[in-house]
């Protein structure tokens, strides 16, 4: 649908008569901007489409036609060769739109299908990559970089949260999908860059429902998963799903995130390590906490130990640096609090806090939802001071951190703070707040 759009554009413009210069000054674009439009080298907004309406005086058909584009969901089909790249490029070009008046359960639902979907692409025998070959400016270091780029991106989500790291891993994944469509990367080359692409589609996917969006999130991780698949990289698929689990639990939808995180676990086998079972633990004993499922949620979180008591591991991926002890404490901290134990689950994240004292500079952001969630347990036991310490410190944490996600956690702790308004200190850090 795309393409043809932007060849009916380029038809329609021809059709005018008008040269570059006029139609640039009809339009409000630079020629050059245009013409990138045209060849898909930019994405096809619907503020250019919209004046190529007024331009060619087409009521709006353009506007209309790219809206109904950007609505449609992907109909590729899991396992088809090329299918990855197909639905990555439709995201690039803006294909993603309007799918946030999907509620929470649509998108889950979809989330469970491409699951489903990426588990069962995952058995599908591909022939073997040729020898790499990377017949582009750069070659094979452009991949070097690129790799490091979207490492950095992680690091900085963590300090920075969502809003700049969307952009740029979009960024990233744009190139991705460009070299991907030129074809100058062949054999294990194309297949490396796939995986990046996939990994760049996993960020942008986080982000965006950090940002508060998990109907386009979703579109995001599902063409992660079909990255993952078709480029044979079953752990970097097992840790999107990881990921999209955390999107379903945190809009309701524990059990569908409990069977993600177990579609995830089946496709372990030659590639699970320590540390990768210590996150998929933590995760599902986060999620069962959900359901209330208390034993079974301790379980999880005794894995999730055992696991990291094995200690570090040669073949551990770089993406795993954030599962530490420190993180299954708070994760454990969370769950107490939902099954109803708050002075457990502040013992949890104290022993959290205790295990990793620079948690506040290198983890801002998760660190600010964790001492939201302490004052609510300080608050459920009447402590107050404590309550509203643990308030002003999540506070500060947010201060340079983009995050809708735990902006909301934080006023969700102010709604629970507020009957306690005629304390002092309460009312002082809700007036703080407000402004």
């Amino acid at each position: 649908m795309s393409e043809r759009l932007r060849n009916d554009l380029r038809q329609a413009r021809r059709d005018s008569g008008m040269s570059w210069a006029q139609f640039s000054q009809a339009t409000s674009f630079t020629p050059a901007y245009l013409r990138n439009v045209e060849n898909g080298n930019r994405s096809l907004t619907i503020d250019v489409a919209a004046a190529y309406d007024r331009a060619l005086r087409t009521d709006g058909k353009f506007e209309k036609e790219l809206a109904n584009a950007k609505a449609a969901p992907s109909a590729v089909p899991w396992g088809q060769d090329g299918a990855a790249l197909t639905v990555l490029a439709d995201l690039v070009d803006g294909r993603a739109g309007r799918v946030d008046r999907r509620g929470f359960v649509k998108a889950g639902a979809a989330m469970s299908a491409s699951a489903g979907g990426w588990a069962g692409a995952l058995g599908i025998a591909r022939p073997s990559a040729p020898v790499e070959s990377a017949q582009s400016a750069g070659g094979t270091a452009l991949l070097v970089n690129m790799t490091g780029r979207l490492e950095l991106l992680r690091r900085l989500d963590d300090e920075l949260g969502s809003g700049e790291v969307r952009r740029q891993a979009s960024g990233e994944l744009s190139l991705a999908v460009t070299l991907l469509k030129a074809g100058r990367y062949r054999g294990t080359a194309a297949n490396r860059l796939l995986r990046l692409a996939g990994e760049a589609a996993r960020q942008v996917a986080w982000c965006t429902f950090d940002q508060g969006r998990p109907g386009v999130a979703q579109r995001y991780f599902d063409a992660s998963l079909r990255a993952s698949a078709e480029a044979g990289d079953a752990t970097g698929g097992i840790y999107t799903i990881s990921f999209a689990a955390v999107q379903l639990y945190s809009t309701g939808q524990a059990d569908r995130a409990v069977a993600l995180l177990e579609t995830a676990r089946s496709q372990l086998r030659r590639h699970s390590t320590p540390r990768m079972e210590a996150m998929l633990a933590a995760r599902t004993a986060r999620a069962m906490s959900k359901t209330t499922a208390k034993a079974a949620t301790g379980r999880q979180l005794r894995l999730a130990h055992d696991m990291l008591d094995r200690g570090p591991q040669d073949d551990e991926p770089e993406f795993l640096y954030w599962v530490t002890r420190s993180e299954v404490e708070m994760i454990a901290g969370s769950c107490a609090l939902d099954l109803g134990d708050p002075a457990e689950a502040l013992r949890r994240f104290e022993a959290g806090m205790r295990a990793h004292p620079s948690v506040d500079e290198e983890f801002p952001r998760s660190h600010a939802i964790y001492l939201a969630r302490a004052a609510e347990a300080h608050l459920v036991l009447n402590d107050l001071d404590s309550a509203v310490a643990a308030a002003w410190q999540a506070a500060a944490c947010l201060g340079s951190v983009d995050s809708a996600r735990s902006s909301s956690q934080l006023k969700g702790l102010r709604v629970k703070l507020a009957p306690h308004a005629a304390y002092r200190p309460i009312a002082d850090f809700l007036q703080a707040a407000a402004g």
